[in-house]
């Protein structure tokens, strides 16, 4: 665990917020100098405690689904897994590879405009490696919602943590068409959220102007949701982990997401058809807090939870926030 203190600490939240605002912009709101909140983040980014700036794009709006499996295996070796996973991770439309210690082996998440296409895919993967697989999933991420990092915050923050509704995701609706360019665009800043314009416009050969005019049309479509900082919260001293709900009482599961949402370790909820009835990824302190969460829900809606399985641990093996252009 590193040592980091509250001014640390907002610095964190208010680039979680929007990681491309100035550094002027983020003295203000957490009282230092702007050279002093340039220190802290070299520092932080040097520790390793900062590993990225990203940004949230929102595939529903640019026509995309996603199918989501949870794969277990069977008889596998090594070299038969990293091949498997070395297959997954070409596949173009692969958004996120996870090996799970929890309830399933692996979590595959893809986007999907064609239902044949992966249907095609999926058969493939089964011709290859389907005698691997002791069972799978097949799972439709309908939306979710997105919590401020309010466990980043002190208990002096108690307005700003009772604000934690960040963003929502929700399938369908109205598409967005966008160009090569703003395509472009989303690529480069999906994985470098605080590129200066003038680097970006330099990469795609157009002005800054340009640029500032895409971005803004982008945000304004809610194809871009957030610019978000990457932490390694190991070093904060919690650990990332995922809760799945199964409810008896399906009607309760809007005063679950009321209550869960009031915990500010909450990140996300995720809601989808085909595996559980509710998850939320969570930060935890210790197997400990997981089990205190888990019996005050139990106690706050009794008869209502059939049951509920956890994940502590993810391995990416491929991340991307946009499909491939090409």
């Amino acid at each position: 665990m590193t040592n980091i203190d509250l001014k640390d600490r907002k610095i964190l939240y208010e680039l979680d917020l929007d990681a491309r605002q100035s550094l002027t912009q983020i003295g203000k709101k957490v009282g230092l100098k702007k050279d002093v909140v340039s220190y802290r983040i070299k520092r932080m980014e040097e520790d390793g405690i900062i590993k990225n700036y990203w940004t949230e794009i929102n595939t529903f709006k640019l026509g995309y689904n996603v199918y989501r499996i949870y794969i277990d295996f069977q008889d596998i070796d090594l070299d038969s897994k990293n091949e498997m996973i070395k297959y997954l991770s070409n596949y173009k439309n692969a958004w996120a590879i996870m090996s799970i210690k929890g309830p399933i082996d692996l979590d595959l998440m893809l986007w999907v405009k064609d239902s044949l296409e992966f249907n095609q895919f999926w058969n493939d993967t089964l011709d290859k490696y389907g005698k691997f697989f002791s069972s799978h999933t097949v799972s439709i991420l309908t939306g979710g919602v997105a919590y401020k990092k309010s466990y980043l915050l002190d208990d002096e923050d108690n307005k700003i943590k009772s604000d934690r509704e960040y963003f929502i995701l929700r399938s369908g609706g109205k598409t967005v068409n966008i160009d090569e360019i703003d395509y472009k665009i989303l690529d480069e800043i999906a994985i470098n959220a605080r590129i200066p314009l003038i680097d970006l416009a330099d990469k795609l050969k157009c002005s800054s102007q340009t640029i500032v005019y895409r971005i803004k049309n982008l945000i304004n479509n809610e194809v871009i949701l957030a610019f978000r900082v990457g932490i390694d919260i190991g070093k904060l001293g919690l650990q990332n982990c995922v809760i799945d709900i199964y409810l008896k009482d399906h009607s309760k599961k809007k005063q679950i997401i009321d209550y869960m949402m009031s915990n500010p370790f909450v990140e996300y909820l995720v809601d989808s058809v085909g595996w559980c009835d509710l998850q939320f990824e969570i930060m935890v302190k210790s197997i400990a807090h997981l089990d205190q969460i888990l019996e005050e829900l139990d106690a706050k809606f009794p008869g209502v939870i059939r049951k509920h399985d956890f994940w502590m641990s993810k391995i990416y093996h491929r991340l991307r926030s946009i499909p491939e252009l090409y």
